[in-house]
């Protein structure tokens, strides 16, 4: 039974519902939904804002384009937004046999170093990456590209782990430079084509700024400068944080039960600012992309953590939301002074999250939620099924009656369930 406990302002909640909840299993294949190969969007539309919009508002859904989104928000919303910048992760080598050797860049070897600054390392970097034809490499063996007065070499240090070295010349210009000269836009696999021109510019939303991700926040992909600035002429309030998104978000569930799937880490950096915003009074957060929902919400957790423990790292496990340990919960207020008070002098935060947010968890930052129509049985189908609960499934099949463009570059969804 969920037992509430109203103190004052701080209602809070037991977490022991959710403990329970935790030992029953969620069947993956109760969240696949048939998707037809027609109906995923394989380019980008232009213009950007002119994707269509769903509205799902208090169980009711209506027809929109996505230039109508500044007068649909409630004025007294406010958007997180996630400024990630997707890198040219894809990297083909070519041996001297004709051997072709793809590497994909993962993170940075040094997890706890934001991997925009490891992007702007100058001379050597070391990274985590997926190598495509691994067996014809071998460990300790360098590959070489060269374009211009600009060569690229790459070891490979440790083949389980995937761990490359990479170095260049000249050595004044930084990684970011050289990748930007070699790599390629890593596309989502299930477009089945590689990227050309246009993709450097469309797989990347007109707000990106810290380079490191290897996917797009893609909800964020239907914003022009315009619907921005519509957006700051209604009153609405917008702030910008970073999740770097990794290539886990393609991974798919491949277990029965859903919550015996390993959920992917990524590396989340929030600023003082953005608990300056959150901690404003009366105001309704909505979260730009799944991905910012991810942050935020581990924001919250990571100040219930420190509530609990003490000071300790910004990792935030698939499991933690689900503590029976925890007891009574403290406030949004409470949870995101504390990582104020933590914050102390510096200006923002590093962490990493793995939050698993799957039906049965209980939202405690975000109120609205615009997102793309995503993969059958994905993380991120959980996700939306838990944002929205049984309803997911009347709103997908209404987008797919509708012909809707589903995926990454396909149209969008702003999500207010009543609360």
């Amino acid at each position: 039974m969920l037992l509430i406990w109203a103190l004052g302002n701080t209602i809070t909640t037991l977490t022991l519902h959710l403990y329970f909840f935790m030992q029953k299993e969620i069947k993956s294949s109760d969240y696949i939904y048939p998707l037809p190969e027609a109906k995923i969007a394989i380019h980008p539309l232009e213009p950007r804002d002119h994707a269509k919009l769903l509205l799902y508002q208090n169980g009711e859904i209506s027809h929109q384009h996505f230039y109508d989104l500044p007068q649909l928000l409630p004025s007294n919303a406010t958007l997180f937004f996630n400024d990630t910048k997707v890198i040219p992760a894809r990297i083909l080598f070519r041996k001297e046999t004709g051997a072709h050797i793809e590497v994909f860049l993962l993170q940075p070897l040094d997890g706890d170093t934001p991997v925009q600054l490891a992007m702007q390392s100058q001379q050597s970097t070391q990274w985590l990456c997926t190598i495509g034809n691994l067996k014809k490499w071998k460990e300790g063996s360098l590959l070489s590209l060269g374009k211009g007065e600009i060569t690229l070499n790459a070891k490979l240090k440790d083949a389980q782990s995937g761990q490359v070295a990479f170095s260049w010349e000249p050595t004044g210009l930084t990684f970011a430079e050289v990748i930007n000269h070699f790599g390629n836009t890593p596309l989502p696999p299930y477009l089945h084509r590689d990227a050309n021109e246009n993709d450097k510019t469309r797989y990347q939303t007109v707000y990106s700024h810290f380079e490191g991700a290897v996917a797009a926040p893609t909800a964020g992909l239907h914003f022009t400068k315009e619907v921005l600035q519509k957006i700051k002429l209604e009153g609405i309030l917008t702030d910008f944080l970073t999740l770097h998104v990794s290539a886990g978000t393609f991974q798919p569930i491949k277990t029965e039960n859903a919550l015996d799937h390993p959920m992917h880490s990524e590396q989340i950096i929030v600023t003082r600012k953005n608990l300056e915003t959150l901690l404003l009074p009366n105001r309704k957060i909505i979260a730009v992309g799944t991905t910012s929902m991810r942050t935020l919400e581990s924001l919250y957790w990571y100040g219930v953590k420190l509530i609990q423990g003490g000071s300790q790292p910004f990792h935030i496990l698939q499991n933690d939301p689900y503590n029976e340990n925890y007891g009574i919960l403290p406030s949004c207020e409470s949870a995101f002074k504390e990582v104020l008070k933590h914050i102390n002098s510096q200006d923002y935060l590093v962490g990493h999250t793995s939050i698993f947010m799957v039906p049965g968890y209980q939202f405690r930052v975000c109120e609205g939620l615009i997102t793309n129509f995503h993969q059958p049985g994905s993380t991120l189908m959980l996700l939306v099924a838990a944002f929205v609960g049984e309803h997911w499934r009347h709103i997908y099949r209404e987008a797919l009656e509708a012909n809707y463009r589903f995926l990454s570059y396909g149209d969008s969804s702003l999500l207010l369930p009543e609360k």
